[in-house]
């Protein structure tokens, strides 16, 4: 059955020719279970390859076929099909069948509905392709594409000039860190001869640790990696991405796309476990990043921009993770991530679809009357991402602080501080949203509602996997842990070259638990007492903030530091260009070109007079210059 894995991608891709090519023809009603379906049947492939690999099946590389070959360089068109690959596999079809039918309720009565889906397939093909590839050129492949369907999807009501200047925004700052990416492509193939991870990775279990080949080829990759999971200073792009459709926001910049910077540095772990330099980087990053988003997010107003920052917070602990040697647990905190969030955003998704439009935590409140199941449906995802046991993302959360105190107690007390700041922003937005009572505008004549059967199932499901998933990776000590058992072919070489002592199932770890779960539960109570007893509501527009409020609800000026910095100077030296160079230059030199050839041939062509005996003349006097200049010269 992995032989067939070529399908998988293949699926997504027949339903975006289908919804995108034939969309005049196929009315909206079907276009939508088209594109569902092929993601269903992905899926459902998908499944059979992981439960195989759970009766013990090996992994395998697919040559699909010779790509390019030049002399003695050769790059195959391959796939790799292990433990790894399969598991991400199953997040991104699993969820984005989830997102997909979701998608038919929230999206309809759309323009562009068959366009939206059609964009929708094509995203999850490259992003199969991505986790698929069995090389790095292959992974590029899917990483470029799933930055053009980004593009294409945060810009898809184009209409709004804003949502145009996202789309660019996010192009242009994945094209930066994509830069890094191909620059580390090119130092791998000068120094193991081939982009063929199985070729790499062997090549690189023979280096020396801590040498500076490994240690350059680990930043490259790692500022390729912070461009697409959106860390500092490449990560100003994912707040604007906002601006798409709210499915577009769970699938893409919460669940899947975001998440391909931490699953490629997760494939190659053995190159930043043989890089000590570059996994305290990978480190500093993460942890900078982590607390930077979950500050920003504490006073953001619009309900998926508090959601946005919380991702970013929690890429960057991911990284944490990985840098700590936890990729087991990483890739465990990845998968709670994108159930808990993608619910996070299609719960807001039902908010915006109920309310209108409005976005504003300040004009929500008493929903949870109007919107029962959403109420629970969201208290289900804000318990998750803040790791309240026995909810998913206090078993994955709580394996990366572990292993964050073991490498270094200092990044755990940050790392718990994120942890702090994550359950006081996601209540925050519960309580402003579903308690008290509604402080906006009834959104036109027609009543709040709660969303209709087709958006909340999908929602129920997520529901449940965020409630449940944690299960699987149960800390040593109170069950069994399957996720690191899952995982151990994949990542026993990088494993092996973590020197750290992990005290599993102790007394101190249970203190650890317990200290975590004492600090996040005063947090959540704080949120509690702030916005029900107190009934605090976040200032208006017209009110303001001052002080240290304005600067961190402002971002800290990040974007204004970037346009002072990097784009002003760029728009005025292309003015300076175009308006010295291009038009008072270039262009005067070719028009005075043109001006040499139309008076040179106002007097040329007088040398055409149809004179016979003139044009012998010159034809005997050209054939004496010919011979006088062919013996002397």
């Amino acid at each position: 059955m992995i032989k067939l894995s070529w399908l998988i991608p293949l699926l997504p891709l027949a339903g975006f020719f289908v919804t995108g090519l034939a969309y005049k023809r196929i009315s909206v009603k079907i276009s939508g279970w088209i594109a569902s379906l092929a993601v269903l049947s992905s899926f459902l492939l998908s499944l059979i390859i992981f439960i195989g690999f759970l009766n013990g099946s090996a992994p395998v590389t697919i040559n699909l076929f010779e790509w390019i070959s030049a002399g003695r360089v050769s790059f195959p068109a391959e796939f790799l099909v292990d433990r790894l690959s399969v598991f991400m596999l199953l997040i991104i079809t699993g969820v984005g069948f989830l997102i997909h039918v979701y998608s038919i309720g929230y999206m309809n009565g759309e323009e562009g509905y068959n366009r939206f889906f059609a964009f929708m397939n094509l995203f999850v093909f490259f992003m199969i392709i991505l986790v698929l590839g069995g090389s790095y050129l292959i992974m590029f492949i899917g990483w470029e594409g799933v930055g053009l369907c980004s593009y294409l999807l945060i810009g898809f009501w184009y209409k709004d000039q804003e949502n145009n200047n996202a789309a660019k925004k996010a192009f242009i700052m994945n094209r930066i860190g994509d830069l890094g990416f191909l620059l580390g492509m090119f130092l791998i193939f000068t120094t193991f001869g081939s982009l063929s991870f199985a070729t790499v990775f062997q090549g690189a279990a023979g280096l020396t640790k801590g040498g500076a080949s490994v240690t350059i080829i680990a930043f490259l990759l790692f500022i390729g990696a912070s461009g697409k999971s959106a860390q500092i200073p490449l990560m100003t792009w994912l707040p604007d991405a906002m601006a798409g459709p709210t499915p577009v926001s769970a699938l893409i910049h919460a669940a899947t796309m975001v998440t391909a910077g931490v699953y490629m540095v997760a494939r190659s772990s053995i190159i930043y476990a043989l890089s000590p330099a570059a996994m305290i980087f990978v480190a500093t990053i993460g942890i900078v990043t982590a607390l930077f988003a979950a500050v920003v997010a504490l006073f953001q107003n619009d309900i998926k921009k508090v959601l946005a920052y919380s991702t970013i917070s929690q890429l960057g602990l991911m990284f944490l993770g990985l840098a700590s040697g936890a990729f087991a647990a990483s890739m465990f905190h990845l998968m709670t991530h994108a159930f808990f969030k993608a619910l996070l955003f299609l719960a807001a998704g039902s908010i915006i679809h109920s309310l209108g439009g409005e976005q504003d935590l300040r004009n929500m409140g008493g929903l949870k009357k109007s919107m029962p199941y959403t109420c629970i449906i969201f208290l289900v995802a804000a318990l998750s991402i803040s790791g309240i046991p026995p909810f998913a993302g206090f078993f994955s959360k709580d394996e990366i602080l572990a292993s964050l105190f073991y490498w270094d107690p200092l990044l755990w007390i940050l790392g718990l501080l994120v942890s702090i700041f994550t359950a006081f922003y996601t209540f925050r937005i519960f309580y402003l949203s579903f308690s008290g009572t509604y402080r906006g505008q009834k959104p036109g004549s027609r009543k709040i509602h709660e969303s209709p059967w087709l958006m909340l199932i999908p929602l129920l499901i997520l529901a449940l996997l965020a409630l449940t998933s944690g299960l699987i990776g149960l800390p040593e000590g109170i069950g069994i842990n399957r996720i690191d058992s899952f995982f151990e072919p994949v990542f026993k070489n990088s494993s092996a070259l973590i020197t750290k002592s992990i005290e599993h199932g102790s007394a101190l770890n249970m203190a650890l638990m317990a200290a975590t779960l004492a600090f996040v539960g005063l947090s959540i109570f704080s949120a509690w007492y702030l916005f029900v007893r107190v009934k605090k509501v976040p200032p208006g527009e017209l009110e303001g903030r001052t002080g240290i409020e304005k600067v961190v609800e402002d971002k800290f000026y990040i974007d204004e530091l970037y346009g002072a910095i990097f784009t002003e100077p760029l728009l005025k030296l292309s003015s300076f260009f175009h308006d010295t160079i291009d038009l008072k230059i270039i262009d005067r030199f070719v028009e005075w070109l043109g001006s040499i050839v139309l008076w040179a041939g106002e007097r040329i062509r007088l040398l055409q007079t149809g004179n016979v005996g003139f044009y012998l003349f010159a034809m005997a006097a050209s054939i004496l210059a010919i011979l006088f200049f062919s013996i002397y010269f």
